[in-house]
C-alpha cells in the first residue's frame, strides 16, 4: 500500500484555511494534513475554524521563520501557501534560502481564495516563484498568464482549476417550506457605514414586503474576531439601529456557508465568493447594483453573469439566472439533475486533473530546482527587502539574527494581548461604544 503523502498548509485567516485545506484535499486526495496558522491580525479563533469545517491531523500557530524551520526538517511532499501575497513572497524567498540549488524539497502551491477583482498584478507577482499558481477559472488563468508574460516572467506555474469548496446538492425549490433569502455580507464591502446600513435596511424592507419569506443576514464573524478583511462597521451593531428593528422573519445567522446554502432559495450579495458557491448549485443568485457597479465593490467582476440586480428588482420578484457562457468561463459548473446524471462527481473533480498531474510529476522528480521568484534584489530592490523584513527575514531570505527568540517572546505576549483586546472589543460593541471598538481591534494588530 503506497505511503500517504505529507501535506502542510500555511494559512493566515479562516477563509484562507478553508481554501488551503480544501485545495490540499483536491491535489493530493490521500494525504496526512498538517495545518499551520500564520500568527497575525487575522489568525482564526477555534470557533471560526470549527465553522469552516475542515480538519487537520495536526494544527499549530507559527511565525514565518518558525514555519520555514518546520518545512526544512519535516520533509513535507506538498506545501500549500494560503496567504496574502506578501507572506507568500516571504515564504518563497525563505524556501529559496533553504534550497539554493536543486534538491529534494516540497512542491510549493499557492493561489487565490475566491474572486480576484483588485491588486491583480501586485498579488500575482508576489506569488510568482511557486511551483503551481492556481487559477480558479479559465478567465483567471488567462489574466494570470498575461501578467507574468507582460513582465517577462515564466507563466508555466499558472494552472487552471476551480474553487475547491464548490459542491453541495443541486438546488430544489422550497416547496412546502418557507422561501428563504440569504444576504451574504462581507467584512469590508462596502466599507462606509451609511452604505452598509442601507443594504441592511433594504434586506429588512424585503422581509416586511414578503412576510411569507425568511430573510437571513449571513455574518462572517462575531465582534472581536478577525477575518481576511477588517470589519469596521459590523452588521450586528447596525442591526440594532434599523428603524423599527428587524422584522420577525429577518434575523442574523452564523454557520458554514455550504450548510446555509442547503436551505437557500435566493442568495444576495455585493461581490462575495458565496455567489459562485450558490451559482454552482443552481440557486438563484443576485449581485447587488444598488450602490453602483464599481471596482471598489468588486461587483464589476460579475458583468455578463446575468446576476446583477437591485433590491427593488428583487422586491418585485426577480430571481436572476446565471449566464451559461459566463459561468463556464469563470469556473462554475451548475449542478442539476441532468448534469448529475450525465457527469456525476467526475465533472467537478476534472477541474483539478491537470493540477494533480503537475503535482504528481514534480513529486516523481529526484530533485526540484530552487524557487525562483520574479522579485529579487535586482528587479525590486526598493520593494522586496521591506516585504521580507515584515516577516523577520533578511534580504537574502534567511531569518534575521535573534528573530526566533524575539518572535517567541513576542508571540506569548501577543496571544495574551489579543485575548484581552478581543474581549474588550466585544464589551465595547455590547455597550455601544462604536467609535472605541475599532481602535481596540486595531491595537490587536500591533
Amino acid at each position: 500500500m503506497p505511503e500517504r503523502k505529507r501535506v502542510a498548509v500555511l494559512a493566515d485567516s479562516d477563509t484562507r484555511w478553508k481554501w488551503g485545506a480544501s485545495t490540499a484535499r483536491r491535489l493530493v486526495p490521500d494525504h496526512q494534513l498538517t495545518g499551520y496558522l500564520l500568527r497575525g491580525r487575522a489568525t482564526p479563533t477555534a470557533r471560526q475554524l470549527g465553522e469552516v469545517g475542515v480538519r487537520a491531523d495536526r494544527l499549530a500557530e507559527v511565525t514565518c521563520a518558525e514555519f520555514l524551520a518546520e518545512i526544512e526538517h519535516e520533509r513535507y511532499d506538498v506545501v500549500v501557501l494560503a496567504l496574502v501575497g506578501g507572506a507568500v513572497q516571504a515564504v518563497l524567498h525563505g524556501a529559496r534560502a533553504l534550497w539554493p540549488a536543486p534538491a529534494r524539497r516540497p512542491v510549493l502551491v499557492t493561489g487565490y481564495v475566491g474572486v480576484v477583482y483588485e491588486k491583480l498584478a501586485d498579488g500575482l507577482l508576489l506569488r510568482h516563484g511557486a511551483d503551481l499558481v492556481l487559477a480558479n477559472s479559465r478567465h483567471d488563468a488567462e489574466r494570470f498568464r498575461a501578467v507574468y508574460e507582460g513582465v517577462g516572467a515564466d507563466s508555466g506555474a499558472v494552472t487552471e482549476t476551480a474553487l475547491p469548496f464548490l459542491g453541495g446538492a443541486p438546488y430544489e425549490p422550497a416547496g412546502s417550506r418557507a422561501h428563504t433569502v440569504v444576504f451574504a455580507v462581507q467584512p469590508s464591502v462596502p466599507d462606509h457605514r451609511a452604505d452598509r446600513a442601507y443594504l441592511l435596511e433594504r434586506a429588512a424592507r424585503h422581509a416586511r414586503k414578503h412576510p411569507d419569506r425568511e430573510v437571513l443576514i449571513k455574518l462572517r464573524s462575531r465582534p472581536g474576531e478577525h477575518t481576511t478583511h477588517l470589519e469596521e462597521q459590523p452588521y450586528q451593531r447596525l442591526a440594532e439601529r434599523v428603524p423599527g428593528g428587524l422584522p420577525a422573519n429577518c434575523r442574523l445567522v452564523y454557520g458554514n456557508m455550504s450548510e446555509v446554502l442547503d436551505g437557500t432559495d435566493l442568495l444576495v450579495t455585493v461581490s462575495s465568493t458565496a455567489a459562485l458557491e450558490s451559482l454552482h448549485r443552481s440557486i438563484p443568485t443576485a449581485v447587488l447594483t444598488d450602490l453602483g457597479i464599481r471596482e471598489a465593490l468588486g461587483n464589476h467582476h460579475f458583468l455578463g453573469s446575468g446576476c446583477l440586480a437591485s433590491w427593488d428588482q428583487l422586491d418585485s420578484g426577480l430571481l436572476p439566472e446565471g449566464d451559461p457562457v459566463w459561468l463556464a468561463a469563470h469556473g462554475v459548473r451548475p449542478a442539476g439533475p441532468a448534469a448529475e446524471a450525465a457527469a456525476g462527481a467526475a465533472a467537478e473533480s476534472d477541474a483539478y486533473a491537470v493540477a494533480r498531474a503537475k503535482v504528481a510529476g514534480l513529486l516523481a522528480a529526484a530533485r526540484l530546482p530552487s524557487p525562483a521568484p520574479h522579485y529579487t534584489l535586482t528587479t525590486a530592490p526598493g520593494y522586496l527587502p521591506g516585504i521580507l523584513a515584515r516577516h523577520r527575514l533578511a534580504p537574502d531570505g534567511t531569518p534575521l539574527p535573534g528573530a526566533a527568540r524575539q518572535e517567541a517572546g513576542e508571540s506569548r505576549l501577543r496571544r495574551r494581548l489579543r485575548a484581552h483586546l478581543r474581549e474588550a472589543a466585544r464589551g465595547a460593541y455590547r455597550h455601544g461604544v462604536q467609535r472605541v471598538a475599532p481602535v481596540i481591534r486595531r491595537l490587536g494588530e500591533l
